[in-house]
């Protein structure tokens, strides 16, 4: 069995994209979350597929919806528009009601945001958890964030939902200072695909559909100069495509330098660029000679490049490398493992259990949390958060005690 095509663009309003809750968590596109339909497993599993992203570095978001006894299981909740709403509705007249929504991170800021009105869309559903759940910059409890106490349980510490269907592996706990990571992975066993959040990452060459229902982010990249239109093409699509990731990934790529302000003042509010789709010109980005040898390290050419996404590794897992790797293991012995879904960047990936041997091998042997290239900014964040104390120089410590 291989992986289905089948992907539906909706043509739906603005109305029925419309998002009003986004000022809780301002990502571009804001108020308007265009989504896109992807059957990933025929008949098994399903995704939808949204933009998120600040000034144009914009990825894809995925909720997944997996096939489960008696219905539907909703994973990594994302804003619930008509448009998504709609189409869920759709599948379960098909494959039955949705069952449960799980929220698997305890960090993931855009899917516990949209969490609250998931689940109100479907009082039905019972609602799980990852252990942890923290809100900043005050702590409190999950019915003043609008989750429904009475209906929802802990991954773990309650059981788990669905387990004739589905295994469960834990991440962490991590301290990170201002709460914890955790992210608990799901195994679909009828399917073989190891739903993630955050953690491992796949990414190619070729921009996502999602970006067909506006280019716009990757046309902005793409340039060099502010002063340049946003002109489309394949090969621009591309290159923006490949600086998005760079940002993602790096947040600060080596080979990214910010020029004075007088030179983005200057090539500012060309004509043919005074709008708010081009920023006004302002393009406050430059690109050294050679930023397209960093992709080679992120990005696959014909498939997805399976990884550990580079802030995580740098900022949450510094100092936690064993863990991880245990993790890994977990997963290198799972029973029928073919795909990794992640919530970020391409999905459904080719995982069987020979590879994720290899990518485990590969992680513990290779250096860890570097400092160098493009990880030098990351690096020095790190350390400037140790220095000031606001995440632990040992992360595990709190969860020995």
């Amino acid at each position: 069995m291989g992986t289905s095509k089948k992907t539906l663009v909706s043509q739906s309003s603005h109305s029925q994209q419309s998002w009003p809750w986004w000022p809780l968590l301002p990502l571009y596109p804001y108020g308007r979350k265009r989504t896109i339909f992807r059957e990933l497993i025929p008949n098994k599993v399903w995704c939808y597929e949204q933009l998120q992203g600040l000034y144009y570095v914009a990825v894809p978001v995925r909720l997944t919806v997996v096939k489960v006894e008696g219905g539907l299981m909703i994973v990594n909740p994302l804003p619930p528009t008509i448009e998504l709403l709609s189409s869920l509705n759709q599948l379960e007249k098909i494959h039955g009601p949705v069952l449960t929504i799980v929220l698997p991170t305890a960090s993931g800021l855009e899917h516990k945001v949209s969490l609250p009105s998931l689940a109100r869309a479907f009082p039905q559903a019972s609602i799980w958890v990852c252990p942890g759940q923290w809100s900043f910059p005050v702590g409190l409890p999950l019915s003043w964030l609008g989750i429904p106490g009475k209906r929802t349980k802990f991954l773990l510490e309650d059981g788990v939902p669905h387990g004739e269907t589905c295994q469960w592996l834990s991440l962490g706990p991590i301290d990170i200072g201002l709460g914890r990571f955790q992210e608990v992975a799901c195994f679909h066993q009828p399917s073989g695909s190891l739903l993630v959040t955050d953690a491992l990452i796949g990414i190619e060459s070729t921009p996502p559909l999602l970006f067909d229902l506006d280019p716009t982010p990757l046309l902005f990249h793409a340039r060099d100069r502010g002063d340049e239109p946003l002109e489309d093409s394949t090969e621009a699509r591309r290159k923006g495509w490949l600086r998005l990731v760079l940002f993602a990934s790096y947040l600060r790529p080596n080979q990214l330098e910010i020029p004075p302000l007088s030179e983005v003042i200057t090539k500012s509010f060309k004509p043919g660029l005074r709008s708010s789709r081009a920023h006004f010109g302002i393009f406050p980005f430059s690109w050294k000679e050679g930023w397209e040898n960093s992709c080679k390290e992120l990005v696959g050419d014909r498939k997805a490049l399976i990884q550990i996404a580079p802030v995580i590794e740098r900022l949450v897992f510094p100092r936690a490398q064993a863990t991880f790797v245990d993790w890994l293991d977990q997963i290198s012995n799972l029973p029928r493992l073919r795909w990794l879904i992640s919530a970020h960047f391409s999905a459904p990936i080719e995982f069987n259990k020979n590879q994720a041997r290899r990518f485990k091998d590969k992680t513990y042997k290779r250096s860890w949390a570097s400092n160098e290239g493009n990880f030098k900014f990351l690096g020095g964040l790190d350390k400037r958060l140790l220095m000031l104390g606001v995440v632990p120089d040992d992360p595990l410590r709190v969860f020995k005690d």
